[in-house]
C-alpha cells in the first residue's frame, strides 16, 4: 500500500474517531492528521491508547473556519475526509448559529483550501447526512440519492448547504470530491445527546427512556463500523468511479424510535414501563429508510451488522465504559459548554 497522508477533520468525534481507528489498524504506512476543534462532542479520549507517540499520527487543534490553519493542514494531505460538523438536530432548533458557521462556512473554507492545493489532493470525501432528504416522501418506500433535498431542521439545512458547496466545487473547479450520505449511525463512543446511547445509559441507571411524540418516527440505523468500512471503500475506489458522485450509506431497513427503546430494554432486562413520552420536536422527520443500491452496485459495499447485533454490541460497550458517559451526564447537569440544560435526542 502506497504511503499517503490522510487529513480527517472532526476526527475526534464519534464517526470520525471510529474511522481514524480503522485507518490506524488497517494502513500502517499511512500518515494520519486529525483536525478537530474539540467541541463538547469530540475528545482525544476517543483515540486508541498510545496514538500520540506514533510518528505517523498528528493532531491539530483548530477550527475548520480558520483559513490559515485549514490551508496549512490541507497542504500536507493527499486525501481529505471531512467529518467536522455540528450535528445535533435539537440544539440547532434552539440556536443555529454554530451550525451555519461550522457546517457551511467551515466546509467552504476547507473546499477553497483544497482547490488551492488541487495539484496534490487526490480526493475530497465529504461526509454529508441523510437528513438533507427531509422525510421520505409518502409515495416512496426508500430514499435513494435522487430523492429531493428537503431539510426539515436548521441542522439539516446547514448540512444541505455544505453538501451543495462541495458539489459546486467539483463542477466549478474540478475538485475530485465525493459526497457520502450516511443514515442514522450508532455504536461505541457516541455522545449521549443521540437516542441510542441515551436510551442505553438510562436503562443502565433505571431511569426513564424519553421518547419524542408517539415514537413511531422511524430511522435507518447503521452501525458505525459499517459506515467507516463504506468510507474506506470510497476512499480507495478509482477516482473516476466516485468523483462528483453521491453515495448513501444505509441498510435498506428502518425501525421506529419506540421499537429501539423496547429492544434496548429487552437487552437490559428492564421493564417497558421505563418508557415515557414527551412532546414531539419541531421539524420531526417521520421516516428515514435508505436505498444503498448504488454503493453496492458501483463499489460492492453492503452493511454487515444487523440491528440486533449492533444494539447488543453497543449496549455492551456502554455497560463496560461507564466513565465515558458518566462524565457527559455530569457536564450536562452542570450546564458545561452550553450555558443551559440540553434536551437530548
Amino acid at each position: 500500500m502506497a504511503k499517503k497522508t490522510i487529513l480527517v477533520t472532526g476526527g475526534a468525534g464519534f464517526i470520525g474517531s471510529t474511522f481514524v481507528r480503522l485507518l490506524l489498524k488497517k494502513y500502517p504506512d499511512y500518515r494520519i492528521i486529525v483536525y478537530d476543534a474539540l467541541t463538547y462532542a469530540g475528545s482525544v479520549e476517543n483515540f486508541p491508547p498510545g496514538v500520540f507517540s506514533l510518528d505517523r499520527f498528528e493532531f491539530i487543534y483548530a477550527n475548520v473556519c480558520s483559513t490559515a490553519q485549514a490551508t496549512a493542514a490541507v497542504s500536507q494531505a493527499d486525501i481529505i475526509v471531512h467529518f467536522a460538523a455540528e450535528t445535533h438536530v435539537t440544539r440547532s432548533i434552539y440556536d443555529a448559529s454554530d451550525f451555519w458557521q461550522t457546517d457551511v462556512i467551515g466546509t467552504a473554507t476547507l473546499a477553497a483550501a483544497a482547490v488551492q492545493n488541487a495539484h496534490k489532493i487526490e480526493r475530497f470525501v465529504h461526509i454529508s447526512t441523510s437528513e438533507v432528504y427531509g422525510t421520505c416522501r409518502p409515495e416512496l418506500d426508500m430514499m435513494d440519492e435522487e430523492h429531493p433535498l428537503e431539510p426539515r431542521s436548521p441542522y439539516a439545512s446547514a448540512k444541505t448547504g455544505a453538501d451543495r458547496i462541495i458539489y459546486s466545487y467539483f463542477q466549478t473547479y474540478g475538485l475530485p470530491a465525493v459526497i457520502v450520505r450516511p443514515f442514522n449511525n450508532y455504536g461505541p463512543h457516541q455522545h449521549l445527546e443521540k437516542a441510542i446511547p441515551r436510551f442505553i445509559t438510562s436503562a443502565l441507571l433505571d431511569e426513564p427512556l424519553t421518547v419524542h411524540g408517539d415514537g413511531r418516527s422511524s430511522r435507518d440505523w447503521v452501525y458505525v463500523d459499517d459506515t467507516c468500512e463504506a468510507i474506506d471503500v470510497i476512499m480507495h475506489a478509482p477516482v473516476a468511479q466516485i468523483a462528483g458522485e453521491v453515495f448513501n450509506i444505509a441498510t435498506f431497513e428502518d425501525a421506529s424510535v419506540l421499537d429501539i427503546a423496547r429492544q434496548i430494554l429487552k437487552i437490559a432486562h428492564k421493564p417497558e414501563t421505563l418508557i415515557q413520552f414527551s412532546g414531539d420536536r419541531p421539524g420531526q422527520v417521520i421516516k428515514h429508510k435508505g436505498d444503498a443500491s448504488k454503493i453496492k452496485r458501483v463499489l460492492g459495499w453492503a452493511a454487515q451488522v444487523t440491528l440486533e447485533d449492533g444494539l447488543a454490541r453497543t449496549f455492551k460497550w456502554y455497560a463496560e465504559n461507564e466513565a465515558f458517559w458518566r462524565r457527559m451526564l455530569w457536564m450536562a447537569k452542570t450546564k458545561i459548554n452550553t450555558g443551559r440544560q440540553l434536551e437530548w435526542h
